[in-house]
Protein backbone atom coordinates (compact mmCIF):
# COMPACT_ATOMS: atom_id res chain seq x y z
CA UNK A 1 0.00 0.00 0.00
CA UNK A 2 2.79 2.41 0.78
CA UNK A 3 4.71 1.76 -2.19
CA UNK A 4 1.79 2.46 -4.56
CA UNK A 5 1.18 6.04 -2.73
CA UNK A 6 4.98 6.71 -3.52
CA UNK A 7 3.99 5.38 -7.12
CA UNK A 8 1.20 8.21 -7.10
CA UNK A 9 3.75 10.59 -5.62
CA UNK A 10 6.47 10.14 -8.49
CA UNK A 11 3.92 10.28 -11.34
CA UNK A 12 3.41 14.22 -9.95
CA UNK A 13 6.65 15.05 -11.35
CA UNK A 14 6.58 15.40 -15.06
CA UNK A 15 10.01 14.77 -16.02
CA UNK A 16 9.23 11.45 -14.33
CA UNK A 17 6.22 10.44 -16.16
CA UNK A 18 7.95 11.35 -19.95
CA UNK A 19 11.36 9.20 -19.11
CA UNK A 20 9.43 6.35 -18.18
CA UNK A 21 7.17 6.37 -20.55
CA UNK A 22 9.61 7.00 -23.37
CA UNK A 23 7.81 10.45 -24.49
CA UNK A 24 9.57 13.08 -26.03
CA UNK A 25 10.87 15.58 -24.01
CA UNK A 26 13.49 18.69 -24.08
CA UNK A 27 16.53 18.97 -22.32
CA UNK A 28 16.79 21.86 -20.22
CA UNK A 29 20.01 24.18 -20.66
CA UNK A 30 21.43 26.17 -17.48
CA UNK A 31 24.04 28.20 -18.87
CA UNK A 32 26.40 29.72 -15.65
CA UNK A 33 29.51 31.29 -15.38
CA UNK A 34 31.54 34.07 -14.31
CA UNK A 35 30.97 37.71 -15.43
CA UNK A 36 33.26 38.13 -18.72
CA UNK A 37 32.97 34.93 -19.36
CA UNK A 38 31.27 34.95 -22.71
CA UNK A 39 28.25 33.40 -21.64
CA UNK A 40 25.50 35.52 -23.49
CA UNK A 41 27.95 35.68 -26.64
CA UNK A 42 27.27 32.02 -26.01
CA UNK A 43 23.75 31.94 -25.73
CA UNK A 44 23.82 34.00 -28.90
CA UNK A 45 25.51 31.13 -30.82
CA UNK A 46 23.78 28.55 -29.42
CA UNK A 47 20.30 30.15 -30.54
CA UNK A 48 21.69 30.04 -34.19
CA UNK A 49 22.87 26.77 -34.04
CA UNK A 50 19.36 25.70 -33.22
CA UNK A 51 15.77 26.05 -35.64
CA UNK A 52 14.11 28.93 -32.93
CA UNK A 53 10.58 28.25 -34.25
CA UNK A 54 7.89 30.50 -34.11
CA UNK A 55 4.85 28.29 -32.87
CA UNK A 56 1.23 28.96 -34.11
CA UNK A 57 -1.71 26.65 -32.91
CA UNK A 58 -3.54 27.18 -36.35
CA UNK A 59 -4.33 24.03 -38.51
CA UNK A 60 -2.55 26.21 -41.52
CA UNK A 61 0.61 25.98 -39.05
CA UNK A 62 -0.05 22.32 -38.31
CA UNK A 63 -0.07 21.30 -41.68
CA UNK A 64 2.42 22.92 -43.07
CA UNK A 65 4.61 21.44 -40.26
CA UNK A 66 3.56 17.84 -41.28
CA UNK A 67 4.85 18.57 -44.83
CA UNK A 68 8.01 19.29 -43.61
CA UNK A 69 10.77 17.50 -45.75
CA UNK A 70 13.66 15.06 -43.49
CA UNK A 71 16.30 16.96 -43.42
CA UNK A 72 14.25 20.05 -41.64
CA UNK A 73 12.52 17.34 -39.49
CA UNK A 74 16.14 15.95 -38.06
CA UNK A 75 17.32 19.87 -37.25
CA UNK A 76 17.49 20.81 -33.54
CA UNK A 77 14.66 23.13 -32.31
CA UNK A 78 14.97 25.26 -29.14
CA UNK A 79 13.81 27.81 -27.40
CA UNK A 80 15.11 30.73 -25.42
CA UNK A 81 14.61 31.81 -21.79
CA UNK A 82 16.41 35.26 -20.38
CA UNK A 83 16.53 35.55 -16.33
CA UNK A 84 19.09 38.37 -16.00
CA UNK A 85 16.92 41.11 -14.67
CA UNK A 86 20.04 43.31 -15.35
CA UNK A 87 21.02 43.17 -18.74
CA UNK A 88 20.35 46.39 -20.62
CA UNK A 89 20.21 44.43 -23.80
CA UNK A 90 19.56 40.46 -24.77
CA UNK A 91 21.45 39.88 -27.91
CA UNK A 92 19.44 36.26 -28.33
CA UNK A 93 15.46 36.12 -29.06
CA UNK A 94 14.27 35.71 -25.31
CA UNK A 95 10.54 33.68 -25.94
CA UNK A 96 10.46 34.73 -21.68
CA UNK A 97 11.82 37.53 -20.75
CA UNK A 98 12.19 37.99 -16.74
CA UNK A 99 12.42 41.72 -17.66
CA UNK A 100 9.19 41.84 -19.04
CA UNK A 101 7.96 41.08 -15.82
CA UNK A 102 9.91 42.73 -13.48
CA UNK A 103 11.70 46.19 -13.30
CA UNK A 104 15.05 45.48 -11.88
CA UNK A 105 15.76 49.51 -11.44
CA UNK A 106 12.50 50.19 -9.97
CA UNK A 107 13.06 47.25 -7.67
CA UNK A 108 16.31 48.64 -6.68
CA UNK A 109 14.80 52.06 -5.79
CA UNK A 110 11.65 50.74 -4.02
CA UNK A 111 13.67 48.56 -1.80
CA UNK A 112 16.46 50.89 -1.15
CA UNK A 113 19.06 48.21 -2.60
CA UNK A 114 22.22 47.77 -4.22
CA UNK A 115 23.26 45.73 -7.47
CA UNK A 116 23.35 42.56 -6.44
CA UNK A 117 20.19 42.83 -3.70
CA UNK A 118 17.85 44.10 -6.52
CA UNK A 119 18.74 41.06 -8.93
CA UNK A 120 18.28 38.42 -5.93
CA UNK A 121 15.02 40.33 -4.88
CA UNK A 122 14.29 40.35 -9.00
CA UNK A 123 14.86 36.78 -9.36
CA UNK A 124 12.55 35.96 -6.04
CA UNK A 125 9.88 37.82 -7.38
CA UNK A 126 9.76 36.02 -10.77
CA UNK A 127 10.49 32.90 -9.35
CA UNK A 128 6.48 32.98 -7.54
CA UNK A 129 5.39 33.32 -11.50
CA UNK A 130 7.45 30.79 -12.54
CA UNK A 131 4.80 28.31 -12.40
CA UNK A 132 3.45 29.99 -15.23
CA UNK A 133 6.41 29.61 -17.30
CA UNK A 134 6.14 26.11 -16.98
CA UNK A 135 2.75 25.94 -17.93
CA UNK A 136 4.14 27.55 -21.23
CA UNK A 137 6.77 25.28 -21.95
CA UNK A 138 4.55 22.12 -21.62
CA UNK A 139 2.25 23.48 -24.16
CA UNK A 140 5.67 23.44 -26.40
CA UNK A 141 7.23 20.44 -25.04
CA UNK A 142 6.49 18.57 -28.57
CA UNK A 143 8.13 21.13 -30.45
CA UNK A 144 11.26 21.91 -29.08
CA UNK A 145 14.28 19.96 -28.72
CA UNK A 146 16.40 22.07 -26.48
CA UNK A 147 15.06 24.80 -23.89
CA UNK A 148 18.30 27.72 -23.17
CA UNK A 149 18.09 29.22 -19.95
CA UNK A 150 20.34 32.40 -19.65
CA UNK A 151 21.35 33.53 -16.07
CA UNK A 152 22.91 36.57 -14.47
CA UNK A 153 26.53 37.45 -14.67
CA UNK A 154 26.23 37.76 -10.84
CA UNK A 155 26.38 34.04 -10.66
CA UNK A 156 26.21 33.64 -6.73
CA UNK A 157 23.09 35.38 -7.13
CA UNK A 158 21.20 32.36 -8.99
CA UNK A 159 23.46 29.53 -7.92
CA UNK A 160 23.43 30.01 -4.29
CA UNK A 161 20.13 31.56 -3.71
CA UNK A 162 16.92 29.91 -2.62
CA UNK A 163 14.95 31.55 -5.94
CA UNK A 164 17.38 30.09 -8.05
CA UNK A 165 17.55 26.48 -6.40
CA UNK A 166 13.75 27.00 -6.65
CA UNK A 167 13.31 27.92 -10.49
CA UNK A 168 15.96 25.23 -11.30
CA UNK A 169 14.66 22.60 -9.62
CA UNK A 170 11.57 23.15 -11.06
CA UNK A 171 12.45 22.96 -14.61
CA UNK A 172 14.72 19.54 -13.52
CA UNK A 173 11.22 18.59 -11.90
CA UNK A 174 9.81 18.92 -15.76
CA UNK A 175 12.34 18.51 -17.94
CA UNK A 176 15.90 16.53 -18.16
CA UNK A 177 17.90 19.45 -17.23
CA UNK A 178 21.90 20.04 -17.45
CA UNK A 179 23.88 23.01 -15.94
CA UNK A 180 26.33 24.34 -18.55
CA UNK A 181 29.30 26.59 -16.69
CA UNK A 182 31.30 28.53 -19.24
CA UNK A 183 35.15 28.94 -17.99
CA UNK A 184 37.21 31.84 -19.66
CA UNK A 185 39.95 29.78 -21.22
CA UNK A 186 42.52 32.73 -21.84
CA UNK A 187 42.05 33.49 -18.29
CA UNK A 188 42.74 29.90 -17.44
CA UNK A 189 45.92 30.22 -19.48
CA UNK A 190 47.13 33.25 -17.14
CA UNK A 191 47.84 31.29 -14.00
CA UNK A 192 46.87 27.69 -12.77
CA UNK A 193 45.21 29.39 -10.05
CA UNK A 194 42.87 31.15 -11.93
CA UNK A 195 41.84 27.46 -13.72
CA UNK A 196 41.47 25.70 -10.01
CA UNK A 197 39.39 28.69 -8.79
CA UNK A 198 37.19 27.78 -11.72
CA UNK A 199 36.88 24.10 -11.21
CA UNK A 200 36.73 24.61 -7.54
CA UNK A 201 33.54 26.67 -8.14
CA UNK A 202 31.79 23.95 -10.69
CA UNK A 203 32.75 21.31 -7.96
CA UNK A 204 30.45 23.31 -5.63
CA UNK A 205 27.69 23.91 -8.29
CA UNK A 206 27.89 20.27 -8.66
CA UNK A 207 27.14 19.86 -5.04
CA UNK A 208 24.45 22.63 -5.18
CA UNK A 209 22.70 21.54 -7.64
CA UNK A 210 23.07 18.09 -7.73
CA UNK A 211 22.54 18.19 -11.68
CA UNK A 212 24.97 16.95 -14.69
CA UNK A 213 27.52 19.56 -15.10
CA UNK A 214 29.11 20.58 -18.42
CA UNK A 215 31.88 22.52 -18.19
CA UNK A 216 32.73 24.75 -21.39
CA UNK A 217 35.81 26.10 -22.26
CA UNK A 218 35.09 29.39 -23.54
CA UNK A 219 37.37 31.38 -26.17
CA UNK A 220 39.35 28.96 -27.86
CA UNK A 221 39.36 31.06 -30.35
CA UNK A 222 42.22 33.04 -28.26
CA UNK A 223 43.78 30.07 -26.62
CA UNK A 224 43.09 26.33 -27.49
CA UNK A 225 41.62 24.10 -24.54
CA UNK A 226 44.15 21.42 -25.17
CA UNK A 227 46.38 22.33 -22.24
CA UNK A 228 43.54 22.30 -19.88
CA UNK A 229 42.19 19.00 -20.68
CA UNK A 230 45.78 18.01 -20.10
CA UNK A 231 45.39 19.15 -16.63
CA UNK A 232 42.43 17.46 -16.35
CA UNK A 233 43.54 14.16 -17.07
CA UNK A 234 46.96 14.26 -15.87
CA UNK A 235 47.60 14.85 -12.34
CA UNK A 236 51.81 15.61 -12.94
CA UNK A 237 51.06 17.76 -16.09
CA UNK A 238 49.40 20.02 -13.94
CA UNK A 239 52.15 20.03 -11.36
CA UNK A 240 54.63 20.91 -13.49
CA UNK A 241 52.72 24.07 -14.82
CA UNK A 242 52.12 24.97 -11.21
CA UNK A 243 55.85 24.67 -11.09
CA UNK A 244 56.29 26.74 -13.75
CA UNK A 245 54.26 29.32 -12.60
CA UNK A 246 55.79 29.55 -9.04
CA UNK A 247 58.99 29.81 -10.61
CA UNK A 248 58.19 32.87 -12.35
CA UNK A 249 55.75 34.47 -9.93
CA UNK A 250 56.44 35.09 -5.66
CA UNK A 251 53.31 33.58 -4.92
CA UNK A 252 54.08 30.04 -3.07
CA UNK A 253 54.38 28.58 0.42
CA UNK A 254 50.57 27.54 1.95
CA UNK A 255 48.53 28.53 -0.98
CA UNK A 256 51.24 26.67 -3.37
CA UNK A 257 50.76 23.45 -1.32
CA UNK A 258 47.09 24.34 -0.61
CA UNK A 259 46.77 24.27 -4.73
CA UNK A 260 48.49 20.96 -5.19
CA UNK A 261 46.45 19.29 -2.78
CA UNK A 262 42.84 20.09 -4.19
CA UNK A 263 44.22 19.30 -7.28
CA UNK A 264 44.53 15.64 -5.76
CA UNK A 265 40.93 16.10 -4.66
CA UNK A 266 39.47 16.95 -7.30
CA UNK A 267 41.08 14.51 -9.62
CA UNK A 268 37.44 12.10 -8.99
CA UNK A 269 35.97 14.85 -10.02
CA UNK A 270 37.66 15.43 -13.36
CA UNK A 271 36.71 11.32 -14.06
CA UNK A 272 32.88 11.83 -14.33
CA UNK A 273 33.25 15.57 -15.50
CA UNK A 274 31.62 16.34 -19.22
CA UNK A 275 33.69 19.08 -20.90
CA UNK A 276 34.05 20.49 -24.36
CA UNK A 277 35.47 23.68 -26.19
CA UNK A 278 34.02 26.61 -28.31
CA UNK A 279 34.13 29.72 -29.23
CA UNK A 280 30.93 31.74 -28.65
CA UNK A 281 32.55 34.61 -31.17
CA UNK A 282 33.38 32.55 -34.18
CA UNK A 283 31.14 29.31 -33.53
CA UNK A 284 33.58 26.91 -32.66
CA UNK A 285 32.38 23.76 -31.65
CA UNK A 286 28.90 24.84 -31.48
CA UNK A 287 27.68 24.14 -34.79
CA UNK A 288 27.66 20.85 -36.97
CA UNK A 289 30.65 20.04 -39.58
CA UNK A 290 31.03 17.81 -42.41
CA UNK A 291 33.44 15.81 -40.50
CA UNK A 292 31.58 15.50 -37.18
CA UNK A 293 28.54 16.42 -35.07
CA UNK A 294 28.38 19.93 -32.82
CA UNK A 295 30.99 19.23 -30.00
CA UNK A 296 28.61 21.26 -27.16
CA UNK A 297 25.55 19.49 -28.14
CA UNK A 298 26.82 16.13 -28.34
CA UNK A 299 28.51 16.53 -24.65
CA UNK A 300 24.82 18.14 -23.62
CA UNK A 301 23.25 14.79 -24.89
CA UNK A 302 25.82 12.77 -23.13
CA UNK A 303 25.28 14.53 -20.00
CA UNK A 304 21.18 14.30 -20.53
CA UNK A 305 22.03 10.56 -20.36
CA UNK A 306 23.42 10.96 -16.72
CA UNK A 307 20.31 13.00 -15.79
CA UNK A 308 18.01 9.85 -16.50
CA UNK A 309 20.67 7.41 -15.18
CA UNK A 310 21.52 9.13 -12.09
CA UNK A 311 19.86 12.21 -11.15
CA UNK A 312 16.38 10.87 -11.80
CA UNK A 313 17.11 8.28 -9.50
CA UNK A 314 17.89 10.64 -6.56
CA UNK A 315 14.67 12.58 -7.39
CA UNK A 316 12.63 9.76 -6.92
CA UNK A 317 14.33 8.99 -3.03
CA UNK A 318 13.83 12.89 -2.27
CA UNK A 319 10.43 12.73 -3.57
CA UNK A 320 9.63 9.35 -1.39
CA UNK A 321 11.26 11.04 1.07
CA UNK A 322 9.33 13.96 1.12
CA UNK A 323 6.18 11.90 0.74
CA UNK A 324 7.39 10.20 3.69
CA UNK A 325 7.90 13.44 6.26
CA UNK A 326 4.31 14.49 5.16
CA UNK A 327 2.78 11.00 6.20
CA UNK A 328 4.69 10.93 9.29
CA UNK A 329 3.91 14.83 10.24
CA UNK A 330 -0.19 13.71 8.98
CA UNK A 331 0.34 10.73 11.45
CA UNK A 332 1.46 12.52 14.57
CA UNK A 333 -1.02 15.19 14.28
CA UNK A 334 -3.84 12.74 14.29
CA UNK A 335 -2.30 11.02 17.05
CA UNK A 336 -2.08 14.59 19.26
CA UNK A 337 -5.68 15.30 17.90
CA UNK A 338 -7.04 11.57 19.44
CA UNK A 339 -4.66 12.62 22.68
CA UNK A 340 -6.46 16.08 23.07
CA UNK A 341 -9.56 14.62 22.99
CA UNK A 342 -9.07 11.65 25.00
CA UNK A 343 -7.81 14.43 27.79
CA UNK A 344 -10.72 16.83 27.09
CA UNK A 345 -12.89 13.55 27.69
CA UNK A 346 -11.61 12.50 30.95
CA UNK A 347 -11.86 16.37 32.36
CA UNK A 348 -15.21 16.45 31.28
CA UNK A 349 -15.80 13.09 33.10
Amino acid sequence: MENEINKKAEKKLPVIERLENGLKTPTCVLVVGMAGSGKTTLMTQLQQSLETAEYDSSEDFNKERESEDEADAGRRRGYCLNLDPATLSVPFGASIDIRDTVDYKEVMKQHNLGPNGAIMTSLNLFATKFDQVLEILERRVEELDYILVDTPGQIEAFTWSASGSIMSGALASAFPTVLVFVVDTARCASSPNTFMSNMLYACSMLYRTRLPLVVVFNKIDVVPHDFLLEWMQDYEAFQEALDEFQSSDESSGYYASLTRSLSLVLDEFYRNLHSCGVSAASGDGIYDTNERKSEFWSTVDAAAKDFESDYLHDLKLRVNEQHAKKKAIAKASIAKLAKDLEEDSNNKK
